[in-house]
């Protein structure tokens, strides 16, 4: 376990070891024939279920782990740095629960949140059109209301487990007004949802990306979660924390390449020394190793405020930002580092490094991140009183 790492529980420390253990024996044997393959991982998913991973961040009593933010992420980090596509996918089950956790009913919770955190129901987020992009008040997919219902028309796109997942946390507009949108808990066997040919995309094959395509879907008006024209805030104030989950998967990734890339540097030989002890590629590894330490403490520090109940959301983009340039940089070296070998399938590194290239730009681009920093920098100073606040 990195230095860096702080657990505040033995209960913390037990269950990192667990899912760490898990990683190395269930997962990681699978990751590479899963990703060649193409293979979504279900069964992966309900085995995480069962130990309690996909509801860890949220409340007992509904099911989850009640375990803070700051455990989670480093869990998510333990599972990212053998297989990203199931990290993201925890990440993204996460996310679908939000809105119910937040701003549903008290009876919508008892209703639903049980098997959802409990791992009998994996979850996916529809926010994104393909028209949008990273503006998602332009979006078109309508939401009608027609007595007890409402009738849902459009297509979502980019949808993680799209196609695979159980429910669907859907946006859709409920009015012309431009921020006019509300959230819906949609079933996977809703008639009239279907999902779209998988994207073919560079790296996460694991993990199953489609667009969702919703024509007259009919759900009962007890399924939109919060008021009308809720959906927009629920969305980006979800936005916020898994961001946080991108940042720890993408460290996670980072970890991972980094392993493989020292382990191979203290084997491989050249001109009777081993290519660690080489000063040139010494000082690569130094620097990888100080950029998987700076996402780290970045994204932990982003947890605590968000633990402690005070405003992260600057704090979110500084860490998804920090983490996912930092794991597409140190990804990168991990192939230089390998040389020819880590060109090849025969290591994971260049499987890593294909991986990173998205998590630079799902959850708000990198670009969209410096626009959220920038503009908070122009509002206020709380960057400043966050961080004594922490410290005190």
């Amino acid at each position: 376990m990195p230095a860096s790492r702080v657990l505040p529980t033995d209960e913390a420390t037990d269950l990192l070891r667990l899912v760490r253990e898990l990683a190395a024996t269930e997962l990681a044997p699978l990751a590479a024939q899963a990703e060649s393959t193409e293979t979504f991982p279900r069964e992966t998913f309900r085995l995480l279920g069962r130990i309690g991973v996909l509801g860890l961040p949220y409340a007992e009593e509904y099911g989850g782990g009640g375990q803070p933010y700051e455990v989670y992420l480093q869990v998510l980090e333990e599972i990212a740095a053998v297989w990203s596509s199931v990290g993201v996918g925890v990440s993204v089950h996460a996310l679908s629960c939000f809105g119910l956790v937040t701003r549903g009913t008290e009876e919508q919770k008892q209703r639903w949140l049980p098997d959802m955190l409990g791992g009998d129901l994996l979850g996916a987020y529809c926010l994104s059109e393909a028209h949008a992009g990273s503006d998602p008040a332009a979006m078109r997919t309508t939401a009608r209301r027609d007595g007890d219902d409402y009738v849902l028309d459009g297509a979502k796109a980019w949808t993680t487990h799209g196609g695979e997942a159980d429910f669907y946390k859907v946006m859709a507009r409920t009015s012309d007004d431009r921020n006019g949108i509300s959230c819906f808990l949609v079933p996977a066997d809703t008639p009239g949802l279907s999902a779209d040919s998988p994207e073919r995309k560079m790296g996460l094959t694991g993990s199953t990306t489609a667009t969702m395509l919703l024509d007259g879907v009919r759900i009962p008006a007890e399924r939109r979660l919060g008021e009308e024209g809720d959906g927009l805030r629920i969305a980006l104030a979800g936005l916020d924390s898994g961001r946080l989950g991108i940042a720890a998967v993408a460290t996670g990734l980072a970890q991972g390449a980094l392993d493989q890339a020292v382990a191979y540097a203290k084997e491989r030989e050249t001109f009777g020394r081993r290519i660690i002890d080489h000063q040139g590629l010494g000082f690569v590894l130094a620097d990888m190793e100080a950029a998987v330490q700076s996402a780290r403490a970045t994204t932990l520090h982003a947890a605590r405020l968000k633990d402690r109940g005070l405003p992260f959301s600057r704090e979110a983009s500084i860490a998804k930002m920090v983490a996912t340039d930092n794991a597409m940089k140190v990804t990168t070296d991990a192939v230089q580092v390998l040389g020819g070998y880590g060109y090849t399938r025969d290591f994971p590194v260049e499987r890593y490094m294909r991986e990173a290239k998205v998590m630079q730009i799902f959850e708000g681009t990198n670009q969209i991140q410096r626009m959220v920093i920038s503009r908070g920098l122009a509002q206020d100073s709380t960057a400043t009183i966050t961080h004594h606040e922490e410290q005190s």
